[in-house]
C-alpha cells in the first residue's frame, strides 16, 4: 500500500496522434459537466441515508421540546424566546412554518434535518475538490454520508444538521473568497458564518481556525485583500447576532447548568465515539485523516482542513473550564465536514485505487451496526410515549383528564408534550393540575395548581402517566409492576389523586406506566 500525492503529476501536452474531433470534444464536455456536478452524488446519497428509517425512532425530550415550541404561533414563540431557548429560536420558527406547510408527522418534522445534512455533503465534496482533487472531494462526500452520526442527527428534530450545513458552507466559501477575494464572495462567507451562529452560537468558534487559514494564505502570498475582507466579513456575521448572544447568556444557566466541566479523560472517552456515533468509524476516520500529512504537496491543504477539524475541540474545552460548561459531543458536530474532507483525501490518495473503495466499504461495514441502532424505535428515548398515547386513545371518554409526570416544576419533562403529539385529534384531555398554561407563561412548563385537591373537582376520570426508571424494563426482563404510579409526582398531587380516585387500572408499556383512575 502506498500513498499518492495530493495533486497528481502535471499533465504534459496531449500526445494522442489522432486529431481532435467532434466526438472527443463532446466527451470532454460531458466529463467537464460531470465534474461540475460531482457534489450531486454524495448529496443524493446523504439524503437517502438520512431519510431511510427516519420515522422509526420515537422523539426524545429535546425533539419534543422543539415540537412544543414550534407548535405555537410566531408571537407565542417570540414570547417563549424572551424567557428560554433564545439561541434555538431560528430553528423553532423554521419548524413552525415547515410543519404548517407539510404536517406534524415524525417523518415530516425530521425532513428539514435530512435536507440540511444533504446540503452539507455537497459542501464537503466541493471543499475536498478545492483543497485536494476531484476524487478526494467525491470520496469525502461519500464518506460523510456513511458516518452514523450524520444519519443520527439528520433524523433529529433539532438544529444540529443546520449548524453542520452552515459550517461546511462557511469553510468552502472562505476558500473561494481567499482564491479570488471579491465583495460578493466575502458577503456569502459572512452569511454562511452568521447562519452557523444563528443555529448554534458555539459554532462561531470557527472564526479562529478560519482566521489562521486566511492568515496563512496571506503570509504566503496566496491571497490578496485578506487583511480587509476577512475582518469585515466576520464583523458582518457577528454584529447582527450580538443581541442574541446577550439574551442567550442571560438564559445559559437554565439551559446548560446540567453540563459538567469536561476533563481530559472525559474528552478521550466520549468525544470521538460520540461525535461519530460509532467507535470503529471514529477510529477509521481519524486514521485516514492523518494520511494527507504524508503527501509532499498535500500538507498545506491538510493543515488548513486540520485546523478547522481539530482546533474547535480544545477551544471549547478551555471555554468550559469556567462557571459554565459548553462541551458536549453533539455541540461539536460542525467539525464533521472538515474531518470528512481530511479522511476522504487520505482514502483517495491510497494506491492501488482499489484501496479507496475498500476504505469506503470498511466505513459502511464498521458502521452498519451503529446505523441500525440509530434507527431503532428506542434509539432516542427509553420510554414509549406513542404506546402510552394509544392506551389512552383506546380507553378515552369525553371529559377525561390527564396527570402527566413532571418531577415537580423544576425542569421541562416530555410526557405532556409526547401525549399532545401522539394522541389523535379526537382525544381532548385537560391537564388537571395546570392553572396557567406554558404557552400563556411563555415557558416550556406551566404553572401548577396551588391546591391540587380543588383542581380535581368535577373530574370523573384521570389518566396518570409515569415514566419508569430504565432498569425496570431492561432487555430480557419483564416489566416490574409498581404499586405506586406516582413516582416523581409532587406529594400533594399524589395524595389528592389517591383520595379522589380509589379505583385504578394499570397498564405497562415500554418503560411507561399508564394508570386510569376513576371515582
Amino acid at each position: 500500500m502506498s500513498v499518492g500525492a495530493a495533486r497528481g503529476p502535471a499533465r504534459g501536452p496531449d500526445t494522442d496522434p489522432a486529431p481532435t474531433g467532434p466526438r472527443r470534444r463532446a466527451g470532454q464536455s460531458l466529463l467537464t459537466r460531470a465534474g461540475r456536478l460531482l457534489w450531486l452524488w454524495p448529496t443524493v446519497l446523504t439524503l437517502a441515508v438520512c431519510r431511510y428509517g427516519a420515522g422509526g425512532p420515537l422523539l426524545w425530550d429535546d425533539e419534543l421540546a422543539t415540537w412544543n415550541a414550534a407548535n405555537r404561533s410566531p408571537a407565542e414563540i417570540f414570547h417563549l424566546l424572551g424567557n428560554l431557548d433564545a439561541v434555538i429560536g431560528a430553528y423553532y420558527l423554521l419548524i413552525h412554518f415547515w410543519a404548517e406547510a407539510f404536517g406534524h408527522s415524525v417523518t415530516a418534522l425530521r425532513l428539514p434535518s435530512a435536507l440540511a445534512m444533504a446540503g452539507a455533503a455537497a459542501f464537503v465534496t466541493l471543499t475536498g475538490r478545492k483543497l485536494f482533487t476531484p476524487t478526494a472531494g467525491l470520496v469525502a462526500g461519500l464518506l460523510f454520508a456513511l458516518i452514523p452520526s450524520v444519519s443520527r442527527y439528520g433524523q433529529e428534530v433539532r438544529g444540529y444538521a443546520f449548524v453542520v450545513l452552515f459550517a461546511a458552507a462557511a469553510t468552502f466559501l472562505l476558500l473561494r473568497a481567499l482564491e479570488r477575494p471579491t465583495a460578493g464572495r466575502w458577503v456569502l462567507y459572512a452569511l454562511a458564518l452568521a447562519g452557523a451562529g444563528l443555529f448554534h452560537v458555539l459554532a462561531l468558534v470557527l472564526v479562529v481556525p478560519h482566521a489562521l487559514v486566511a492568515a496563512g494564505r496571506w503570509r504566503t502570498g496566496r491571497a490578496r485583500g485578506v487583511l480587509v475582507g476577512y475582518p469585515l466579513a466576520v464583523l458582518g456575521a457577528v454584529l447582527p447576532l450580538l443581541p442574541l448572544f446577550a439574551l442567550g447568556q442571560d438564559q445559559v444557566g437554565r439551559q446548560l447548568s446540567w453540563l459538567a466541566k469536561p476533563t481530559v479523560p472525559y474528552v478521550a472517552r466520549t468525544m470521538w465515539p460520540g461525535l461519530y456515533a460509532s467507535s470503529w468509524v471514529s477510529l477509521l476516520v481519524l486514521a485516514c485523516a492523518v494520511l494527507p500529512l504524508a503527501w509532499p504537496h498535500g500538507r498545506r491543504p491538510a493543515v488548513e482542513a486540520g485546523l478547522v477539524a481539530v482546533l474547535p475541540v480544545p477551544l471549547l474545552w478551555a471555554a468550559s473550564q469556567g462557571h459554565t460548561s459548553y462541551f458536549l459531543d453533539r455541540y461539536l458536530l460542525f467539525t464533521l465536514p472538515a474531518w470528512a474532507v481530511l479522511a476522504g483525501a487520505g482514502l483517495a490518495a491510497l494506491r492501488p485505487r482499489a484501496l479507496t473503495a475498500i476504505g469506503l466499504a470498511a466505513v459502511l461495514v464498521l458502521g452498519a451496526h451503529d446505523q441500525r441502532v440509530v434507527r431503532q424505535r428506542y434509539a432516542h428515548t427509553a420510554w414509549d410515549g406513542a404506546a402510552a398515547a394509544k392506551v389512552i386513545a383506546d380507553g378515552y371518554r369525553p371529559g377525561d383528564g390527564v396527570a402527566p409526570q413532571r418531577y415537580g416544576n423544576a425542569i421541562f419533562t416530555a410526557v405532556p408534550t409526547a401525549l399532545d403529539l401522539y394522541l389523535p385529534a379526537r382525544v381532548r384531555l385537560d391537564d388537571v393540575f395546570v392553572e396557567r398554561s406554558a404557552v400563556e407563561l411563555g415557558e416550556l412548563y406551566p404553572q401548577l395548581c396551588a391546591d391540587p385537591a380543588a383542581c380535581l373537582d368535577g373530574v370523573q376520570r384521570v389518566w396518570v402517566v409515569t415514566v419508569l426508571p430504565d432498569e425496570d424494563t431492561a432487555p430480557g426482563r419483564a416489566p416490574v409492576a409498581h404499586d405506586d404510579p406516582f413516582e416523581g409526582f409532587d406529594p400533594a398531587q399524589a395524595e389528592a389523586l389517591r383520595r379522589a380516585f380509589p379505583k385504578s387500572t394499570v397498564t405497562h408499556r415500554h418503560n411507561v406506566l399508564i394508570t386510569l383512575m376513576e371515582r
